[in-house]
This record gives C-alpha cells, sequence and structure tokens, in this order.
C-alpha cells in the first residue's frame, strides 16, 4: 500500500465513469471527435456577489504530467472492466487538446465558462475530475479569504488554517488560494516554501507552560528572538498577568538590546474588551507601536463585530473557519458538454432539466467583461465563437432574464476573458507567481468592480447577457429539444 509521502501519480485521481465512459468511447471507434466541455459555476459561496477564480497553475500541472504508468494499467486491468487495446491506449496517453481559461486570480460570477475544453473525446473526459477539484477547492478558499479581508477593512489577515484543514494537500494549497484572496501571509511553512509567500507565526500555549513562568517563558523567547518578539498573552490571565510580563520584557529585555516588542496575541476571551484594555496599557508603557493579534475561530462576521465594537485588534490570524469555508464549505463547480465536432463545425449541445438554474449554456462561445467610460465592469456577456466584441465601443444585448427588452452597451470596452493556455497539448500560456495573482485581485477589487457588488448583505448581482445571435442559438436549441 503505497505510503502519503511517496511519489504519486496525480492522473489517477479522477472518478471510475470517466474510465469507463472512456473505454466506451474506445469500444465505439469515437476516440477522435472532438469535443467542447465548460467548466462553471451555479452559485457564489454565502450569497455573495462575486468569486474570484483560483488553481489554474495545477490544473496546468496536472495536464502537462497526465499519464498512466505500468502500475496504473495493471490496477485497471485488475479490475476486469477494460478492453485490453484500451489499456494500451491508455499507457502511450498523453492529453492533445486545446484549454482555454480566464486568468487565475480573475473576479468571476456564475454559470459563465471559467475553463472551456476543446479536445479529443477521451481527452476531454478524463480530465474532469482533476479540473473541477482544483477550482472548487482553491476558488472556495480564495473566496471566503476575500470576504474575511473585506471586514478586516485593511488590517491584515493571515492564514492560520493548517492544522484544521481536511488533509495535507487542503493545508497547502488552501494557503495558496487563500493568499490570493487578500491573505498577507500563511503559517503553513511548505505553502511559504512552494509558493514564495510571507510566513509568519509566534508561539504556543506550550512553550509559556513549558517554562517555570510567564515572564520566563517570555524572556526567552525575547533573547532568541528579538527582531520578531511576539508574545502569546493569554495562558493565565491577559490583564493581570500577560500584558505586564509582556511590557516587563519589552523594558527589560528588549529595549537594553535597542529592540523593541513587535506585538502580542489574544487567542481567547472577549478579544473587543481586552484589546481595548490591552491597548491602553501598551500605549501607557510607551508600546504605542506594539501590535495587537488577535485569532481564536474568527471568520468575516466575527471579525467586522470585533471592528464595529471598537477593538483595537491590528491583525487577525484566521484558521478553521477561513481554511474549511466553514460557513459553506462547498463551491459546486461543474463540467458539462458544449458541443461536439460534426463536419468541421462544432454543433452546441445543452442540458435542460425541470431546475431553470441548471440549463446550461450551450455552445462553443466566447466570454467578454464590459467596462464603462470609468473602468467599472458593469456585466458580462456571452457571444458566439465567431462574434468579434473587441475594439467595439456599442454592441446590443439580451437580458437572458428580460429577453424583451433589446437594450445596447455604449461606448463601452469589450475584453475577452479567455486566453488560450493549451495548444494541442501544448502549454502557451503565461505562469504568474502567487504576489502576482493577488494583486490582479486587489486590482480589480479596488479598481473596477463595484463596491454594492462587495458586500455581504444583499450583494448586487453582476448582470450576464448575451448578444442576440447567442440567445437566438439557445432559445432554438431548446425549442428543438422539447420538439
Amino acid at each position: 500500500m503505497a505510503a502519503q509521502n511517496e511519489a504519486r501519480n496525480l492522473s489517477m485521481v479522477m472518478d471510475l465513469y470517466e474510465l469507463t465512459m472512456s473505454n466506451g468511447y474506445f469500444v465505439g471507434n469515437d476516440i477522435n471527435k472532438r469535443v467542447v466541455f465548460d467548466v462553471f459555476y451555479r452559485n457564489n459561496p454565502d450569497k455573495g456577489g462575486f468569486s474570484i477564480f483560483a488553481g489554474l497553475e495545477q490544473i496546468v500541472e496536472y495536464i502537462e504530467n497526465l499519464h498512466f504508468n505500468d502500475d496504473d494499467i495493471e490496477y485497471f486491468r485488475s479490475l476486469g472492466m477494460f478492453d485490453e487495446k484500451f489499456l494500451e491506449y491508455l499507457r502511450d496517453f498523453k492529453f492533445k487538446g486545446d484549454i482555454y481559461a480566464i486568468e487565475e486570480g480573475t473576479v468571476m460570477y456564475p454559470n459563465e465558462p471559467i475553463i472551456t475544453v476543446i479536445a479529443p473525446l477521451i481527452d476531454a473526459q478524463i480530465i474532469e475530475t482533476a479540473l473541477l477539484l482544483e477550482v472548487n477547492h482553491q476558488s472556495l478558499i480564495a473566496t471566503k479569504t476575500r470576504r474575511i479581508c473585506y471586514a478586516a477593512k485593511d488590517r491584515l489577515v493571515s492564514d492560520f488554517g493548517a492544522r484544521r484543514a481536511h488533509n495535507m494537500d487542503a493545508a497547502v494549497y488552501g494557503a495558496r488560494a487563500a493568499f490570493i484572496g487578500g491573505a498577507s501571509s500563511t503559517a503553513t511553512v511548505l505553502a511559504g516554501q512552494m509558493f514564495k509567500m510571507p510566513v509568519s507565526g509566534t508561539m504556543a500555549h506550550s512553550w509559556i507552560m513549558f517554562y517555570e513562568d510567564e515572564f520566563s517563558a517570555f524572556k526567552k523567547y525575547a533573547q532568541i528572538y528579538p527582531d520578531m518578539t511576539v508574545l502569546l498573552v493569554d495562558t493565565y490571565d491577559v490583564l493581570r498577568s500577560g500584558i505586564p510580563n509582556a511590557i516587563r520584557t519589552a523594558k527589560e529585555v528588549l529595549e537594553p538590546m535597542g529592540k523593541r516588542l513587535k506585538g502580542i496575541r489574544l487567542d481567547s476571551g472577549d478579544l473587543a474588551y481586552l484589546s481595548k484594555k490591552a491597548r491602553k496599557m501598551l500605549d501607557s508603557a510607551g508600546l504605542s507601536d506594539c501590535m495587537i493579534i488577535a485569532s481564536n475561530s474568527l471568520d468575516e462576521f466575527t471579525i467586522r463585530s470585533l471592528i464595529t465594537q471598537g477593538a483595537c485588534i491590528d491583525s487577525f490570524g484566521v484558521g478553521e473557519r477561513l481554511i474549511t469555508s466553514k460557513s459553506e464549505p462547498v463551491f459546486g463547480a461543474v463540467y458539462k458538454i458544449a458541443a461536439v465536432e460534426k463536419g468541421g463545425t462544432f454543433e452546441p449541445r445543452i442540458k435542460i432539466s425541470e431546475n431553470i438554474e441548471k440549463i446550461t449554456n450551450p455552445g462553443l462561445k466566447k466570454l467578454y467583461r464590459v467596462y464603462d467610460e470609468n473602468n467599472k465592469a458593469i456585466a458580462d456577456i456571452i457571444a458566439k465563437y465567431n462574434e468579434e466584441l473587441e475594439g467595439l465601443n456599442k454592441a446590443t444585448y439580451i437580458d437572458p432574464y428580460k429577453p424583451w427588452k433589446k437594450k445596447s452597451f455604449e461606448n463601452c470596452r469589450f475584453v475577452n476573458l479567455q486566453k488560450q493556455i493549451f495548444n494541442n497539448g501544448q502549454f502557451i500560456g503565461q505562469k504568474k507567481s502567487v504576489q502576482e495573482i493577488a494583486d490582479y485581485v486587489k486590482k480589480q477589487l479596488d479598481n473596477e468592480i463595484w463596491v454594492e457588488e462587495q458586500r455581504f448583505e444583499n450583494p448586487h448581482m453582476h448582470y450576464l447577457d448575451m448578444t442576440p445571435a447567442y440567445y437566438e442559438m439557445k432559445r432554438d436549441l431548446l425549442a428543438s429539444v422539447r420538439e
């Protein structure tokens, strides 16, 4: 049995039905037919106004390394489900399709194509699980972190969540997503190493409890880390012991060394009350530059409440409710077929349902973001693949929920959000650092996305419109399916 720390072929992270369908396509001689699949999601988490796309780098890595080794083939054979020629086909399998995607870090909205795969049938089918799990996990954590950072109102937010993550990979890639969403640092060392992210951390209660008394523990820590001394002050009594001993450490240990106490951390109790009391005590001791850091089961709602109460907190360490997105732990991205190649063109396919929100947007398409004269994103619009909106400053559109109203965008700029990142299985995109991705998120939210979309309660819902040609194609397809 393989251990977790042994080399893993992540190509095997797939649902069984991807293999059974692929085997069926192979036996039916359909392997060379090209299809179009879209990745999209239906609802923003926590009834928010937007989500943040994250996880693309890991999707690229997966596609680039997609293969099946001898052990994998032998495992497939042991299941007794697959044609032997299909297993030999898998032995030399490499992804041969094209992939288009929005840029990682893009602010996105429901029912839009995030990723579009144009590939031979088996190639498109076999990557489904990997694409979805990366999008679903990292987009969820990035979006949750952005909500927390929004509530913190420019105060620092650090990811403290590794020990409460659902496994080691969730801790590492959750930390990556949190940084994209706006966290200033992570406590997860491997994430810091892999993605060149700032790491941060102080001490645990065990450090203080190991020594004979609190001051001895503080003194020892300050002597070892004089340039980064942050003291955990709630092991015994915050106001009667923790803060007085922190002040004593600053005066008797750090200041003689020419150093300053960087901060104290509160991890329990009434954080609003204790932070205000601590601030007064620190200021009275001439330590007005000493930061107050708070942790302890925080999320966007507790942070917003603390700030409303006037809490004197400079930075938040957020753990379990960030790394697990506790309030809504499912993102819900799906992977649906949109078109099948026939006679050199792609025929649209549509999924219909009794639930209107599950009816898909069919066909090979383009997604444009519409900007007004002030560079604000006022809507997104879906167009047929052969429609070119870039370069225009006016375009007619249809609101699919009010199709009787024909309207026009005027004096606007149209930006095609999807860019090709794979061509015939070869990566042709640009890889960016997590810092560049995080900066891109901040730029959009600071300058392009309406503040009304960023509020928690009843956010303005971003419009997803359609060109008349695309709307008519979808309408006609629906009509033909019902006949």
